[in-house]
Formats: structure tokens, C-alpha cells, sequence
């Protein structure tokens, strides 16, 4: 196990830096970073050669990259255009995005898993069909819709909740974001786990265990759901990334200043090294939770191992 440890981890280096240069390229090449900063006006010759200086966008890019890494490295993402570090907007961005990740998890885990048990042992049966229908509808709905929808009831019709969540987003106010975010993947986590239970019912091995005569909880618990599982985990663990840097339409709407909010104002102000930071620490969230989903197969199915 160490050794696989050892060589995922040692493969994740050429992949981190083949995203982060390819997300270096297309922010500083694809787009011109000064022009953010003159606003609807643009810059005077004088005063954009002024700022290429000083934020170092008068070097080649290659150099560019390899400055922003070594500095990646020492833990310096850079300054923002207004001049805060932009260590500083991770700080108070990413702690409120996780916080959000974790809702949204929870409820992919024990809404979606439940779910798709109880329709996977119940296939073709009105709970089945209800659940598939529902599940259908929120695929097809987008999220900004659901989320409005849901400010708009829960928060300005019945006054349940905040419209906007406050500056600190507490679990608690982050219940019904969360539920927004994790809304489409709860669907898809439902049906993937109702798929591979209502496959894995019909193995040898679930026969085996009834045969010996082992309690229904046990042979779904222990046998049917650990095997059943690998699939959803490999969604999940997948899924984590794809929140923390999905979630702009959640957190506009809520008003929520995590990494959402945060890469939005970047994008909009074509702040670079605002966008390229952030988007630099969620690709090593990818590859991380990609690992763990990895190590995590052994523990849910005993016949994996890695040499």
C-alpha cells in the first residue's frame, strides 16, 4: 500500500503541472490582464507599461509560469490587482466553500444512498418509478432555478430562512445552499446507487450469503451495499472538486462569499492571479480526492489490493 501511495503521488506531479500551465496559458495568454484594472477605459501606453512592470506581465510567459510556481511552492499566490494577497482571499473563501462541500456531501450520502437502496431492492415498484420520476425532474432543472425557487419560498414567501446567508455562513444557514448545490448530484448518486444494488441482488455471492442463512440487514449491509458502493464513491470523490469550484450559481445566490464568489469577481475583473490561484488549489483538491477515492476501493471491497 505504501509503495502505491508512493507511486499515485509521485504521478500526480506531472499532472499538477500540466493543469496549472494550461490554466496559466489560457488566463495570461487568452485574455489581457491590464485591462481589468482601467475599467470601461483603456489603458494609456504609459501607465499599462507601469503595470506590466510592476506585476511582472512584461516577462515571457514561460518565465511568468515558472515565477508564479516557485512561488506557488514557497506559498505565495500572488497579489491581487487590489493589492491584497491573494492567500488572504483563500483564507476567508475557501474555510465558508467547504463548510458549503460538506452539506452538500452529506446530503449526496444519506439522501442519495438511501434512496438508491431502497429503489434498488424495490426495482419496478411505485417507490422505484416515484423516485426515478423525481430524480428525472431535478436533472432537468437547473440549479439557479431550484435555488431561486427555494430563496424565494423558503426565504421571502414563509420567512424559514435568510435569503442571504451572513458573512460568517454557518452550518446551520448553509443547510438550504447546500441542498441547492448538491441538488443534481444527489439525483445522479440515487440512480447510480439504485443501478448497482439491483445488479449486485442478483451475484453469486449475495445468493451464497442468503443460502447460509445470514439476517437480510446483515447480507444487504455487508455483502450487497460495501460492493455496491465502489461506483457512488468513485461519483462522490469526483464530485467533491467539481462543488467547491461549481458552486459560482449557489453562491451568488445566497450570497456567499466562498470560491465561487471569488473566482466570479476574478473572472469579472480579470484579475489573474486571483483566478489562476484558486483554480491552482482546486485542481490539487481533484487529484487529492481522487487518491482517497483510489484508497478507498481496498476498504469497501477486500479482494482489491495494491502492491
Amino acid at each position: 500500500m505504501g509503495r502505491y501511495v508512493v507511486r499515485r503521488l509521485l504521478q500526480m506531479i506531472p499532472v499538477f503541472v500540466g493543469a496549472t500551465l494550461l490554466i496559466f496559458l489560457m488566463v495570461n495568454v487568452m485574455g489581457d490582464p491590464i485591462a481589468g484594472l482601467c475599467g470601461e477605459r483603456a489603458c494609456d501606453p504609459a501607465t499599462a507599461a507601469q503595470l506590466k512592470k510592476e506585476f511582472g506581465l512584461d516577462k515571457p510567459v514561460w518565465q511568468q509560469y515558472l515565477t508564479y510556481m516557485g512561488n506557488v511552492f514557497t506559498g505565495d499566490f500572488g497579489t491581487a490587482f487590489n493589492g491584497q494577497p491573494v492567500t488572504e482571499l483563500m483564507s476567508t473563501a475557501f474555510p465558508v466553500t467547504i463548510r458549503l462541500t460538506v452539506v452538500a456531501i452529506l446530503f449526496e450520502i444519506v439522501i442519495g444512498i438511501t434512496l438508491g437502496v431502497v429503489t434498488g431492492l424495490r426495482r419496478g415498484r411505485p417507490v422505484d418509478t416515484g423516485v426515478l420520476l423525481a430524480t428525472l425532474v431535478v436533472i432537468s432543472v437547473p440549479t439557479f432555478v431550484t435555488g431561486l425557487l427555494l430563496q424565494l419560498l423558503l426565504g421571502v414567501e414563509w420567512g424559514w430562512i435568510k435569503p442571504s446567508v451572513s458573512p460568517d455562513a454557518t452550518f446551520g444557514e448553509l443547510i438550504v445552499p447546500g441542498l441547492v448545490l448538491a441538488s443534481v448530484s444527489l439525483a445522479y448518486v440515487t440512480r447510480l446507487t439504485r443501478t448497482s444494488i439491483a445488479e449486485n441482488k442478483r451475484s453469486d455471492y449475495v445468493r451464497t450469503a442468503i443460502a447460509k442463512g445470514l439476517p437480510r440487514s446483515r447480507v444487504i449491509t455487508r455483502h450487497l451495499l460495501r460492493n455496491s458502493l465502489i461506483p457512488v464513491v468513485t461519483f462522490i470523490g469526483t464530485d467533491i472538486g467539481a462543488l467547491m469550484g461549481g458552486a459560482i450559481v449557489t453562491e451568488r445566490i445566497f450570497n456567499i462569499h466562498g470560491v465561487g464568489y471569488q473566482l466570479y469577481q476574478g473572472i469579472l475583473r480579470q484579475n489573474t492571479q486571483t483566478v489562476v490561484g484558486f483554480v491552482t488549489v482546486l485542481v490539487l483538491v481533484f487529484l487529492v480526492a481522487n487518491l482517497l477515492v483510489d484508497l478507498l476501493y481496498a476498504v469497501l471491497d477486500p479482494r482489491i489490493r495494491y502492491a
